[in-house]
């Protein structure tokens, strides 16, 4: 009995079924198994062709990824990927006509397996891809050598350096499969694979040969995304990888190809590159799951959601939910507020059709599921309420309170906040249970973050509303506790601290910037701040001051209220950290920032010297990560991954190093210890290890197993 593929004979056409529930992962035992059926049905002599189709909702969603961690070394990985390599030989030579039925997904190995098939026939909805560049190897059974004899050098290029999935429509277009079934899967594969053993048609993928034409269209193709990829994969090494492969498909025979294509999986899965990306796919999945302590809980149907306040976020998370099809309530306090709002999102959808990314009759469609209101009369039919007002603790109470008058007794309020206490918000509603934070990241319809802040009342039935939400909106949500600032915002306090006194010390913020975006974020801190706005930030500071408290120990640089204080609030007014041009977002560099920084030295009594770059990264990351350490030994995040999900997520920190936590892991707790004692004797006592920093060094443990 064949544990993992069902056989069964339809006239003269064996249908083989994968079934490894949920999603047909090709775990340990599953390869051998579509083998051994594939023989068994190539040696029956009742049986002329054969179908391979998965069970449930999908083909092959990929190898299962726990398989990776077992590859510690290339020499291991090498003899697993030449064993798969083998295998999809032997299968590809049956003799008898073999015809994928994809439905689902077939991705990763997958797809690799569909292509070891003579013949690919496919559902309409179907999508078909090559993500392994998303965990950091390339294809390992072959994908990189027969993707370019099937669909050509280009199509193989994308699908195994962008990691996208592909349509089935596309898929018939570029060759990877043969037919689109609009109607009964199973009996259109069986019709195709009779048809094909009528007229005794194999067709190997492998002995595709490239016509020499295409040769030199080919290594053109490998040299043009190579540079491309230089420049955008910033420090990624496996999309580069899966253009090495594919070039050598392109010169070499199939055999030589393979072979390359093992010695670079190999090099990939054992690389500090292939871990972290693996440890974030799993972290991500843990991180939408209900914390232990909460009982599970059935989340709430959602179907009306009203939003107060249409600013920056208000706007964003009203389109949010409409980009999601959920019918939203966008209120403000006046007529003249609400216009202005409207036609940001107005103006938004506008430059989305602009662009190519919907048509006009789905911009309408979007428009019309907000319904723009000054008052509260349609409240009572909201299911969810999503504050966004200005970020004042008064100014949210009252909002909340007025809320609890408005909504049905079950409907969950939820605030938008960045840094204020929920549960003096929530009491405020007089019903805490139903009170919720969800910290959207600007811009909200864009940013895949939601920070789900959970109150010390926060129900279990809000909390699984909140990450079903999240999923329906394409967020990736992560619970956190509620302290100030909460997770990202309590961290991201300590990450600036020592970006402007880097500053003061002598380093330019275009070379911090540079630095970080060496690294691997998308902007620097200082780019970051005018984007979102040094106005925002120094309104949490006067909020934080009013009520006789700080945020991140130590020196506080004046510079960004000096500059808050000359109208400097970013590229909203054309200057912050940098100098902007009218309608550009291209940032020069002020020498005013220079004379203030020099200034600020003066009066802290600093003598300003050369900063190298590894100083920045160190400083920053090290900030970081002793940091995370307090969040995470006080309770405010749940998991190490929690806290790198949220800074992959909200700050861009690159996922290729797995996020600042993992980061810390990869060069050792012991050295971020030494890092800590150093800079604590150069640079002051404000720098001061987290208790869970020298407890796990001393005990010689980490933060996560290998």
């Amino acid at each position: 009995m064949n544990t993992f593929v069902r056989t069964e004979i339809d006239g003269r056409v064996a249908v083989l079924t994968i079934e490894n529930p949920p999603v047909n992962a090709l775990g340990t035992g599953v390869w051998e198994a579509i083998e051994a059926a594939i023989i068994d049905a190539s040696s029956n002599s009742s049986v002329d062709a054969i179908v391979l189709m998965g069970g449930g909702a999908t083909f092959v969603a990929g190898a299962d990824i726990h398989i990776f961690k077992a590859l510690r070394t290339p020499a291991d990985a090498m003899a697993r990927s030449a064993a798969i390599h083998a295998l999809l030989r032997r299968i590809e030579d049956t003799a008898k006509p073999l015809v994928a039925a994809i439905h689902g997904h077939a991705l990763g190995g997958g797809l690799e397996l569909a292509l070891a098939c003579h013949f690919r026939v496919a559902t309409r909805d179907a999508k078909l891809g090559q993500p392994e560049v998303l965990l950091g190897i390339i294809p390992g059974a072959g994908g990189t050598q027969r993707l370019p004899r099937l669909c050509g050098t280009e199509a193989a290029l994308r699908l195994c350096t962008d990691g996208q999935s592909i349509d089935a429509r596309r898929a018939l277009e570029i060759g990877l499969l043969d037919e689109v079934v609009t109607g009964d899967l199973k009996a259109a594969a069986i019709q195709s694979a009779t048809a094909k053993a009528a007229s005794r048609t194999v067709r190997r993928t492998r002995d595709i040969a490239l016509p020499p034409s295409a040769m030199e269209a080919g290594l053109s193709a490998c040299a043009s995304t190579r540079a491309a990829l230089a420049n955008a994969s910033r420090g990624l090494r496996a999309p580069l990888a899966a253009v090495d492969a594919i070039e050598a498909c392109v010169r070499h025979s199939f055999e030589a190809g393979s072979i390359r294509e093992r010695e670079l999986f190999a090099e990939c899965v054992v690389s500090t590159e292939s871990r972290a990306l693996r440890h974030l796919f799993f972290a991500e999945r843990d991180a939408a799951k209900l914390p232990a302590d909460v009982k599970p809980a059935g989340a709430l149907d959602i179907q009306v959601v009203a939003v107060v306040g249409a600013g920056t976020m208000g706007t964003g998370i009203a389109m949010a939910y409409a980009n999601a099809g959920l019918r939203v309530v966008l209120k403000e306090v006046d007529a003249a507020a609400l216009l202005r709002g409207v036609a940001t999102i107005r103006r938004t959808y506008e430059s989305a059709v602009a662009k190519g990314r919907f048509d006009g009759a789905e911009r309408d469609k979007r428009l019309a599921l907000i319904t723009p209101t000054t008052g509260y009369d349609a409240f009572a039919e909201a299911d969810i309420v999503i504050e966004a007002v200005f970020e004042d603790q008064a100014l949210k109470q009252r909002t909340f309170a007025e809320l609890a008058q408005v909504t049905s007794e079950d409907c969950v309020l939820a605030t938008n906040t960045s840094t204020l206490d929920v549960d003096v918000i929530a009491a405020a509603s007089g019903r805490p249970g139903q009170v919720v934070g969800h910290h959207f990241f600007s811009p909200a319809h864009i940013m895949t973050l939601l920070e789900i802040v959970r109150g010390r009342h926060t129900t279990p039935v809000v909390l699984a509303t909140s990450l079903q939400l999240a999923k329906r909106l394409g967020k990736t949500p992560v619970i956190v506790g509620n302290c100030f600032g909460f997770v990202a915002n309590r961290m991201l306090g300590y990450y600036l601290r020592e970006a402007l006194l880097l500053v003061e010390e002598g380093a330019t913020v275009q070379q911090v910037d540079g630095a970080m975006t060496a690294f691997g974020l998308p902007v620097g801190p200082f780019a970051m701040e005018d984007i979102a706005g040094i106005d925002v930030g120094a309104r949490i500071r006067q909020h934080r001051a009013a009520a006789g408290l700080g945020w991140a120990e130590g020196p506080r640089s004046p510079l960004p209220d000096v500059l808050y204080a000359l109208g400097r609030h970013g590229q909203k007014t054309s200057a912050g950290w940098y100098r902007y041009e009218p309608g550009s977002r291209e940032r020069i560099p002020d020498p005013v920032i220079e004379e203030l920084a020099r200034d600020a030295a003066r009066a802290r009594g600093i003598t300003r010297a050369r900063v190298d770059d590894q100083e920045i990264v160190s400083r920053i990351t090290t900030a970081l990560a002793n940091e995370g350490l307090r969040v995470l030994e006080e309770g405010f995040a749940q998991r190490a991954g929690d806290i790198d999900v949220v800074y992959c997520h909200g700050f861009g920190f690159p996922r290729h190093r797995g996020g600042p936590m993992f980061y810390a892991h990869t060069i050792g707790l012991p050295l971020i210890l030494e890092r800590v004692r150093e800079y604590r004797s150069r640079l002051g006592t404000h720098w001061e290890p987290a208790p869970l920093l020298e407890r796990l060094v001393s005990e010689g443990r980490t933060l996560y197993s290998d």
